[in-house]
């Protein structure tokens, strides 16, 4: 059955007052030496260069290299993004597609015309749907690998699983990954959790999940109804509520790391999103300990809002030993 979205068809009052909205300070400037393991070898690396509406791309990797997840980021961000941080494009072997939209695939070609060893891992309804949708060069699909949900495929030391997810693209992918005793879940776009996949988000060490609204602020925000019962439909997107409530009832000391995605400009913000999954997590495990990325060894679990547009931090996560 899937996790749908019966707990926000109706209008919620606000969960936080102005003053504690205020005095929460997300996304701060933080020391990456505070973010490494003393142990980088083995170590599973994630970084975003952006995600929202207006381009989403991340970074999974290790020592020996990696792949990103979506193109919808200026290839030079993303080239000084890694560099900053002491990584190449060059050990990056492919790009995986999520989907279909523009803000996850508008750059997917002039990544590979670039760097012509990058391959491009998509379903091959996903492929037909981006050179549909898009003025995209049919010649993507000299770099394209087809790959199948449920069906296992490896790109360096990581294998991965793609998984359905419920949205109005195009064949859309979440992605199941595994690097050796580690695991990961990447799901950006999706309205409401279907039952595969909670079975794989459910398995994780690591969590990328959309939380991109508000409800309240978008049933009083200035969008046209259209474009309101688009976003909260089951093919739409996520509510930061039910993120949070899916999110703590699969919670397990396992899970140490969840990445907040995908946030609206217009109706969410950083600090709600944050106070939404801290209330839910709280109610449930009273003594649990949250963190914001920082201090990992004080914490039960880091919670990190991922921005629109700047690049986090690089995180070296290794599963806990529970």
């Amino acid at each position: 059955m899937a996790f749908r979205k019966t707990s926000i068809q109706q209008d919620s009052p606000n969960l936080f007052s102005e003053e504690m909205l205020s005095e929460t300070q997300l996304l701060p400037d933080l020391s990456e030496d505070s973010l490494q393991v003393s142990d980088r070898e083995d170590a599973f690396i994630f970084m975003s260069f952006g995600s929202g509406s207006s381009g989403n791309c991340s970074y999974v990797g290790d020592a020996d290299g990696g792949f990103l997840v979506d193109a919808g980021v200026d290839l030079v961000n993303v080239e000084k993004g890694l560099k900053d941080k002491g990584l190449s494009m060059n050990k990056v072997r492919g790009v995986i597609l999520t989907h279909d939209h523009g803000d996850h695939v508008r750059y997917i070609y002039t990544f590979l015309r670039n760097y012509r060893h990058l391959l491009v891992y998509c379903t091959p309804k996903m492929l037909n749907g981006i050179l549909r949708r898009h003025s995209i060069s049919r010649r993507i699909k000299d770099y394209h690998r087809a790959i199948y949900k449920e069906f296992e495929f490896n790109i360096g030391n990581f294998t991965i699983t793609p998984f359905e997810v419920s949205h109005d693209g195009t064949d859309n992918c979440g992605f199941f990954i595994v690097h050796g005793t580690s695991t990961m879940a990447i799901a950006t776009d999706m309205g409401c959790i279907t039952e595969r996949a909670e079975y794989y988000m459910s398995r994780v060490n690591f969590l990328m999940i959309e939380s991109n609204y508000d409800h309240t602020m978008l049933v009083e925000g200035a969008y046209h109804d259209h474009l309101k019962a688009r976003i909260i439909a089951d093919i739409g997107h996520l509510d930061n509520k039910v993120s949070a409530e899916f999110v703590t009832r699969i919670w397990r000391p396992e899970l140490s790391h969840v990445f907040l995605c995908h946030l609206s400009h217009d109706n969410n913000r950083p600090e709600i999103a944050y106070l939404t999954y801290k209330k839910t997590l709280t109610e449930r495990f009273p003594s649990i300990k949250i963190g914001d990325g920082r201090q990992e060894h004080l914490s039960d679990l880091q919670l990190v809002v991922l921005p629109r547009y700047d690049v986090t931090p690089v995180y070296y996560l290794k599963a806990k030993e529970v």
